[in-house]
């Protein structure tokens, strides 16, 4: 039988990594402005070892990072109906995040506009190349990844989606997705059992689970051997990695 993340693992299952990727939720969204330049370099600088956003385009095919993909003026406009010069100057666009922040981390972006997809995978491609094999790209339909999947080798792909989601099972679903090539599978932290995560792991696939905000939820989490962890409090999340994995080398 399982273990949920509401009881403690007592004895750390196996990963496929050494430890887990730390995503920095919207950058450090508990301590700064989200997706927020500000926000993503005060996450690196906490210890995460991942940045993660949300990724729209822009009229003239910019690809930017915000949650909500609209702007709030005198009325609410989507991002894909403006211009990259006509969006608030908080809003970073993904070549600005390289250009602060550097590429040594892994970076998860939701596809909140399927038209992004290429085009980021063509921007890292040409100006952050060392990235390409830690950009992971994670969008809700599975069969959408498995259509991208031949457009690069190097890029990484995941099915976001949650359990009850999953209809066919996690066992068929981690199987279609490594014969389609997707790396792995996130879900709520709720979702996640230890039987879960091995279930995935014997398919080659990542388990990665989101909105670990607390020590309580962190830790058995990490205990039961998930790939990633996503959290807004990167401050809780790297203390409790680095009580779990020890100090990075």
């Amino acid at each position: 039988m399982g273990v949920t993340s509401s009881s403690p693992v007592q004895q750390r299952l196996p990963a496929l990594d050494d430890r887990p990727i730390l995503f920095a939720h919207r950058g450090a969204r508990a301590h700064a402005p989200e997706n927020t330049i500000d926000a993503f370099k005060l996450g690196l600088r906490l210890g995460a070892t991942g940045l993660e956003s949300d990724v729209w385009l822009t009229a003239d095919g910019v690809p930017v990072l915000d949650h909500d993909g609209v702007v709030n003026g005198w009325r609410k406009r989507p991002i894909a109906e403006l211009l990259r010069a006509d969006l608030p100057t908080h809003i970073p666009d993904l070549e600005q995040l390289l250009a602060e922040c550097g590429t040594d981390y892994d970076l998860s972006l939701d596809l909140k506009d399927r038209r992004c997809a290429t085009t980021v995978i063509d921007l890292v491609a040409s100006s952050a190349p060392e990235l390409l094999s830690r950009l992971w790209l994670c969008h809700p339909d599975h069969q959408f990844l498995a259509q991208l999947r031949p457009y690069h080798a190097d890029v990484r792909l995941i099915d976001s989606t949650r359990r009850k989601r999953v209809p066919e099972g996690l066992e068929r679903r981690a199987a279609s997705l490594a014969n389609a090539g997707i790396d792995g599978i996130n879900m709520h932290h709720t979702d996640w059992t230890g039987g879960f995560v091995a279930l995935v792991h014997r398919f080659g696939r990542r388990a990665f689970g989101w909105d670990m905000q607390f020590e309580h939820v962190l830790r058995p989490s990490m205990r039961m051997g998930l790939d990633a962890v996503y959290s807004d409090n990167v401050d809780v999340m790297v203390d409790v990695a680095r009580d779990e994995f020890g100090d990075e080398p």
